[in-house]
């Protein structure tokens, strides 16, 4: 338009993005993705300080990620017979237990603390799994206002949390102990978003066929808390897909079971289409989520300076300020789907696997020149992994047929915590490696 500036440009661009939202709906999901990722989050973050150097800390990985991985390979099939309400409550519950397990075991890292904490923090994975499946269908209600805001509340669940560590632990000296016990009170924030905050007026209680659940809003009207019709259709949103898919998988459904027979044939189905995604989608997420919490928990750790040349007084505060710079670079990324899109997955893939290769040459051989240029090679490995995943989703919502999409977008995310699993042992592996490597070197940073 003459005379319109790019600013001005800009700033329309950005309301009409944002045009017909709900505060409400959109505050509501911003909290339930921030709170229900940030334990998990702080929990990875204080690795070094729940086990100690001695111990991997893929260990933590393992015990934060698999609980969350099983449970959203089971519960679709029978979560949706509990009320969302009784569901919330029970994760909020296994939440806070978690981080009360953690919190009050005696901080001596022998192995039977050790064992007791990793209990706690698979308390917490349980609850993170179960939350990412509730809130997920819970946007099917809402529109893709919802989803979205859930997808950058994630993020800065990754900012906040690790950047909320480090600073209670490296700037105001609270001991981590403590500081996880302040923060085992964070799921409080998800029940008042639930209850208070959220428009209730889209959830509507159905008793047919004695199951428990929900009428689902239709696609082409989401009510609103005041009875009122939304003229935005839910088919406009980034990740919107149909209630009923051939997948015949619902998070919400109240349909009874079509019986064994039916099972299989739609468990058949599903592989073909699972073996359709696999190159295209999943494959390039597996990549980037293996190669960048290696990254994180096995290569981190290693990746030390004399503390005379760093800002640090402490060899422990390295890995903590490594996750909140991480962080930073996701939730820049997970946020720029309205603005920047790749089409291309396997690049930033490859370029991912390109950075665990250049840092684990470094913490073997010690040739880049100082902390902060590690620094900017953690914030670009944020970026790039953020990125690879909303950009994943996107794609998919965009290129595959309507009748498959809810099942293709389920079956893909099963990559993310599949990487993060296998990047678990390979993380305990390379860290113990490596850092026999540079003892055996001269250089015992990694001891102290």
């Amino acid at each position: 338009m003459p005379g319109t500036t790019s600013r001005e440009v800009f700033w329309a661009r950005i309301k009409a993005v944002f045009q017909g939202a709900d505060p409400r709906v959109c505050a509501a999901f911003w909290l339930f993705g921030l709170i229900n990722n940030v334990l998990y989050v702080i929990i990875l973050s204080a690795a070094l300080d729940l086990v100690g150097s001695d111990v991997p800390k893929g260990l933590v990985l393992l015990a934060d990620v698999v609980p969350s991985f099983i449970t959203k390979l089971c519960a679709p099939y029978f979560i949706h017979k509990i009320p969302y309400s009784l569901r919330i409550l029970i994760f909020c519950a296994l939440s806070a237990c978690g981080m009360l397990v953690i919190t009050l075991t005696p901080e001596d890292q022998d192995a039977r603390a050790i064992t007791i904490k990793m209990c706690g923090v698979m308390l917490a994975s349980l609850s993170s799994g179960g939350g990412e499946l509730t809130f997920l269908g819970l946007t099917h209600y809402y529109g893709h206002f919802a989803l979205a805001s859930w997808g950058s509340g994630t993020g800065g669940a990754g900012l906040i949390g690790a950047g909320a560590y480090a600073v209670l632990t490296n700037s105001f000296h609270v001991s981590p102990r403590n500081a996880l016990l302040a923060f085992a009170f964070l799921p409080a924030i998800m029940l008042l978003s639930f209850f208070i905050v959220l428009p209730r007026g889209p959830l509507q209680f159905s008793s047919k066929s004695g199951h428990i659940g929900y009428e689902p809003v239709e696609d082409e009207d989401t009510v609103r808390d005041d009875g009122d019709a939304d003229p935005h259709s839910e088919q406009e949103g980034l990740l919107a897909s149909s209630m009923h898919s051939a997948s015949g998988r619902s998070f919400t459904s109240t349909k009874s079971s079509k019986g064994l027979a039916s099972a299989v044939v739609s468990f058949r189905a599903n592989l073909r289409r699972a073996r359709g995604l696999f190159f295209p989608y999943m494959l390039p997420l597996l990549l980037v989520y293996i190669a960048e919490y290696t990254i994180n928990q096995g290569v981190a750790p290693t990746l030390l300076f004399p503390l005379a040349s760093s800002p640090f007084g402490e060899y422990r505060s390295f890995y903590s300020t490594y996750g909140a710079i991480y962080q930073v670079g996701v939730f820049i990324s997970r946020s720029s789907t309205p603005f920047i899109r790749i089409h291309h997955l396997y690049l930033p893939s490859f370029l991912q696997v390109g950075n665990l290769i250049l840092l684990a040459l470094h913490a073997m051989f010690d040739f880049l020149p100082n902390f902060y240029v590690v620094c900017i090679i953690i914030f670009w490995e944020g970026l790039l992994g953020g990125l690879v995943y909303v950009s994943t989703f996107a794609e998919i919502t965009d290129n595959v047929p309507k009748e498959d999409r809810e099942f293709s977008l389920g079956a893909t995310s099963v990559s993310d915590s599949g990487g993060i699993c296998i990047a678990g042992f390979i993380s305990m592996a390379f860290e113990k490696g490596l850092c026999k490597w540079q003892v055996d070197h001269g250089r015992n940073y990694c001891k102290l």
